[in-house]
């Protein structure tokens, strides 16, 4: 087991100044492999050489993306695909397929082959009282012969039914506890019939779907095996498949409010959207993993190995009906979610605030900002810059005394945004500098005299702070301005993004649709010269979480784009001042605190289980290890229930004439205010606001 800018997100090119000609009348296929190199080293900011090395490490990645958990291949496939390991860089530029063509005969056999393994071995009852285990680790071996990877599959396929089986039996034996007339008590031999039922039904219909495959969509997979050479954000995108981008993008389908990504054969939570289903639910958070997708009334399908968009289309659905996920959560443990399908809620997705203080009383601002965001077709729209302008403006007139700007899970948004939210806590000056491939830098500055609030200010940011929240917290900590509070690192995105129409590459008018690449085009640098790509934001107070031991952001993508300086800016950064001592205090505070002690731990268990990816495969031991874990994860059940006595979490009085003028609205306001009222991360930053003072 194992993420934006008049510059948003992504960007329209307007005109490529490069292209060839086609000699003669080409298939779109002929010459797309053509265009997307040549786009690739004509456009992306840092082109890689199209040589050997480039062409193992393509290979490579195409062989993980076929077969991710190593259930498909024989290494005797794997190397007569080798014979192409070091042609794949003269092919892409000749737009010549012959790997491609390869491992589709390949593929074609082995499913044909496997299908029969798994009707085969779910035709008889697993014994579950054998001692044995399944390993699960990204590194294990392919298998020799064709014995072998049955055996491989008929463990894989005994896990899938034990665990189902488990948790089927711990439901009956639940219900029966709670006297529940309508169960009728199923034995063991018939539950583990059914559960054999409902797996074999899952691969049948995976399968299926697997068969049905154009090959336009194997195309795609190969391709992008070899634009993610260059980094992990540059894409190619078929016709069909630019289109859902964009539907995805503009939030209009109705669904759960998340951003999903494929990672090693599992669907991967990435994001969850402000304002969205899964945000107000509450129990869905980036790194999860989707098992299964469960409809109203129908059994659970699991989506493990399924392409992202079959993913997407039965998890979307209808406004008013509910999903239940089983997800996989970091620690190992599995939870079933049921979530209730909706639009996003706009007015969650603007900027808000609290007025929050302690046992003394003096009251701080609390500013949630869930993304950057700009409303680019209504000038008289939102702006993020201007929603929290008007935030502080309500909060200096409650009178608090500093003012705390929590960009947790903020995944960046507009660049001009930031530059003019920045100006709103410095009295004039650069923000951030903005880089293209073969240009100078470009100072992005605040040119405003005078700042909004020249108070105390604490920023929070977490792993999954991205892109234009890792400006707004780089420039206010090269200014001294703000003391930055949260995870050791925030996500390390620091580049942007643009789509660029491939036929506008070629100079005819014979090729069909070939798709769009999207591909990076720009480097954001701090003021002070460094990258926030890679490395992101290091925080000045560190305060622990449940990701602090596991690689994620930037980092975990094994191609993304190398951190790197440019020459520092011209800025003052001796007109503010943090006092050490305030940051020294708080490190102290932490040390001691028992809940950010407890948290730690809790940390080091999710470490421990994702470290481990050996599982029983007796009812006898798999029951063992469950109510270990069980057990283990009990002493931290505390952590959702805090009570941070003292802490007193209020709304703005002028907010509050809106927010009673509807009971959804209410409801959802003192939801929010329960979560924040139990946040110790909200209420060291609180301590920190008071020390500045």
């Amino acid at each position: 087991m194992k993420i934006r800018n008049t510059f948003f997100l992504l960007a329209p090119v307007v005109f490529v100044a490069f292209g060839f000609y086609l000699k003669q009348q080409n298939t779109g296929e002929d010459v797309l492999l053509r265009a997307i190199t040549a786009s690739l080293q004509a456009a992306h900011y840092n082109p890689v050489e199209i040589n050997d090395d480039f062409s193992k490490k393509v290979f490579g990645q195409y062989l993980k993306n076929i077969d991710a958990n190593k259930r498909m291949l024989l290494q005797s496939d794997v190397d007569e695909l080798k014979v192409y390991e070091l042609q794949i860089d003269d092919q892409a530029k000749a737009g010549s397929y012959e790997l491609f063509e390869k491992s589709l005969n390949i593929l074609e056999q082995r499913l044909n082959l496997t299908e029969g393994f798994y009707n085969d071995i779910l035709s008889k009852p697993f014994d579950f009282t054998h001692e044995e285990t399944v390993d699960f680790s990204d590194d294990i071996p392919y298998v020799n012969t064709e014995a072998e990877l049955k055996e491989r599959w008929r463990k894989y396929l005994k896990y899938s039914v034990l665990a189902r089986l488990y948790a089927d039996k711990l439901a009956q034996d639940k219900k029966i506890e709670n006297s529940d007339t309508a169960i009728t008590p199923t034995s063991m031999d018939s539950l583990e019939a059914s559960v054999r039922r409902s797996v074999l039904k899952t691969h049948v219909d995976y399968y299926k779907r697997l068969k049905r495959l154009e090959r336009k969509d194997r195309l795609s997979l190969y391709i992008n095996s070899l634009t993610s050479i260059y980094d992990p954000h540059t894409n190619y995108f078929p016709p069909a498949d630019k289109e859902n981008f964009d539907i995805q993008m503009s939030g209009q389908l109705e669904g759960i409010g998340a951003q999903l990504q494929d990672k090693d054969g599992y669907i991967k939570i990435t994001n969850i959207i402000p304002g969205g289903p899964s945000s107000l639910q509450g129990e869905l958070e980036a790194q999860d993993l989707i098992i299964k997708v469960k409809q109203e009334g129908e059994e659970a399908v699991s989506v493990v190995d399924w392409r992202i968009d079959d993913a997407v289309k039965i998890i979307r659905g209808k406004k008013g009906t509910k999903v239940t996920l089983t997800v996989r959560k970091p620690d190992g443990s599995e939870k079933d979610i049921t979530i209730t399908r909706d639009v996003v809620v706009l007015e969650e997705t603007y900027a808000k605030s609290l007025i929050i203080s302690d046992e003394d009383n003096v009251k701080s601002g609390y500013v949630y900002l869930p993304s950057f965001y700009a409303d680019f077709r209504n000038p008289r729209g939102h702006f993020s810059w201007k929603d929290v302008k008007i935030e502080i403006e309500k909060l200096k007139t409650a009178g608090v005394k500093g003012i705390i700007l929590d960009l947790r899970n903020n995944g960046g948004g507009s660049l001009d945004d930031v530059v003019k939210m920045g100006g709103l806590f410095i009295d004039e000056g650069p923000i951030v500098q903005v880089k293209e491939k073969g240009r100078q830098p470009e100072v992005l500055k605040d040119r405003y005299a005078g700042a909004e609030w020249e108070g105390a200010l604490v920023i929070m940011v977490n792993e999954f702070s991205a892109s234009a929240s890792e400006i707004m917290a780089a420039a206010m900590q090269d200014y001294n301005r703000a003391v930055i509070v949260g995870s050791s690192s925030t996500h390390g995105k620091g580049t942007v993004q643009r789509f660029l129409d491939l036929n506008r590459t070629i100079r005819s008018k014979d090729v069909p649709d070939l798709g769009s690449i999207k591909l990076t085009i720009q480097k954001f640098y701090r003021i002070n010269g460094d990258a926030t790509q890679l490395k992101g934001v290091s925080s000045d107070v560190l305060l622990p979480d449940n990701y602090m031991f596991i690689q994620t952001g930037e980092k975990e993508n094994e191609y993304a784009m190398e951190w790197d300086q440019i020459p520092s800016s011209a800025y003052d950064a001796k007109r503010y001042a943090i006092n050490n001592k305030v940051i020294k205090k708080s490190q102290n505070r932490v040390k001691k605190n028992e809940t950010f002690n407890l948290i730690e731990e809790n940390a080091r268990r999710w470490e421990k289980e994702r470290e481990d990816q050996t599982y029983p495969l007796s009812l006898v031991s798999y029951t063992k290890q469950e109510e270990q874990d069980k057990k283990e994860g009990e002493k931290f059940e505390v952590l959702s229930k805090l009570e941070l006595p003292g802490f007193k979490v209020e709304n703005i009085p002028s907010d509050l004439e809106v927010i009673n003028t509807e009971d959804s609205r209410k409801k959802r306001n003192s939801d929010w205010i329960k979560n924040i009222s139990k946040d110790p991360y909200v209420y060291e930053s609180l301590q920190i606001i008071e020390d500045l003072n």
